[in-house]
């Protein structure tokens, strides 16, 4: 505090307990600790979606995962698809969704990612999907303005998606401090704007590989809690592909058969290796939410043909994921989105279109044997 003159040591005591009296109070600011954490049902049921494009293939996926007595709703919102220049917003797809996926059910979680294109922090080419941008605060701006505009509409959001991968990391060696970086502010964003909405961390992919193409989830993860990301995630986003193996199938045993890919990664309840990372870090009460799971039956793409497997096994492995999961992972685990509903103009030539639960026909899909196995499933 400065004094422009002297002052005896009374009057000076006076001085200063005046300015406190009368100085304005500044709200300290919110700690992560101090924004609600719900616990969820455990687990929660849930299909990926692609709503973005048709409205009236929206109105009907969303009536086919009510039809299937599913609750969660998987949508990405591409940041430069929103954000065009640089606060020029438009809205009109996500207010649509929003709304579209009200009528249905109030638990969609949206994911975050994919730079806009004046905001590229890496030149790379259009195979490339996401990076992080060039300034993080714009990100920040984006995250608090999509939170404001959604407040007690949108469930959860997913940051970023598989930053493990250096195709989605600008094409950069992975960096697990640079994403808790980017986690920190989008969950401080998200939280002053809408203080019930659940942040998820990025859904990791399980792999083996290492820098710069890639980074093993679990060394990942272990290097996301060593930067300080536990306050800032609600609950932990992990993918759970099952490849060739049964749901039930541990990562000892995965490891120890060749024929189902030689290594921990490669099933289902490789999930549980990132429980055990979290509970080495006392982040033992967080849910985890399963932001990807299935079993591909893929004969056409060469990186997933070798685990692919039959429609009918596809259909019996997703309904044990779930009722494995509901045995021996509650209560920790949280919503578990399953591939997919699809995006209607998929070929047999994206790979994607294998691992979903319908034929992708316009205007009206055909269920493949898993749809129909998870209606039937009791919830």
């Amino acid at each position: 505090m400065y004094l422009p003159f002297s002052l005896s040591p009374f009057l000076l005591v006076l001085a200063l307990l005046a300015a406190c009296v009368s100085a304005p109070k500044t709200a300290a600011a919110p700690t992560p600790t101090s924004w609600p954490r719900t616990r969820l049902p455990s687990p929660g049921y849930g299909f990926e979606a692609y709503l973005w494009w048709k409205e009236e293939v929206a109105s009907r996926d969303l009536g086919l995962i009510r039809e299937a007595g599913f609750e969660w709703v998987k949508q990405t919102f591409p940041w430069r698809d929103i954000e065009i220049e640089r606060g020029n917003y438009d809205w009109s797809r996500t207010d649509r969704i929003v709304a579209q996926t009200e009528d249905y059910t109030r638990k969609l979680i949206v994911r975050i990612d994919r730079e806009p294109y004046w905001d590229m922090r890496y030149a790379y080419d259009g195979s490339i999907a996401s990076g992080p941008p060039k300034d993080l605060n714009n990100f920040f701006d984006f995250c608090g303005k999509l939170a404001a505009r959604y407040k007690n509409r949108v469930a959860a959001y997913q940051v970023w998606n598989e930053p493990n991968l250096a195709r989605e990391w600008g094409n950069a060696a992975p960096n697990p401090t640079e994403y808790v970086a980017m986690l920190k502010g989008c969950y401080s964003a998200i939280k002053q704007n809408d203080p019930n909405a659940l942040v998820i961390s990025a859904g990791l992919s399980p792999t083996g590989n290492g820098p710069p193409a890639a980074m093993p989830d679990v060394d990942y993860l272990r290097g996301m809690y060593e930067a300080g990301a536990a306050p800032y995630f609600d609950l932990l986003g992990a993918h759970a592909p099952g490849f060739k193996a049964a749901p039930e199938t541990s990562p000892d045993e995965v490891a120890q058969d060749a024929a189902l890919g030689g290594q921990r990664f490669f099933c289902f309840r490789r999930v549980e290796d990132l429980r055990q990372i979290m509970q080495q870090f006392g982040d033992g009460e967080k849910q985890v939410a399963i932001l990807e799971f299935g079993w591909t039956t893929d004969p056409i793409n060469k990186n997933y043909a070798w685990f692919a497997v039959s429609e009918e096994t596809k259909a019996d492995y997703m309904v044990r994921a779930f009722q494995f999961a509901k045995k021996n992972w509650s209560p920790w685990i949280g919503p578990m989105i399953a591939l997919s509903i699809p995006q209607f103009d998929w070929t047999p030539d994206n790979e994607q279109y294998w691992w979903a639960v319908l034929e992708p026909d316009y205007p009206f899909p055909k269920p493949r044997p898993a749809f129909e196995a998870l209606r039937a499933m009791p919830k």
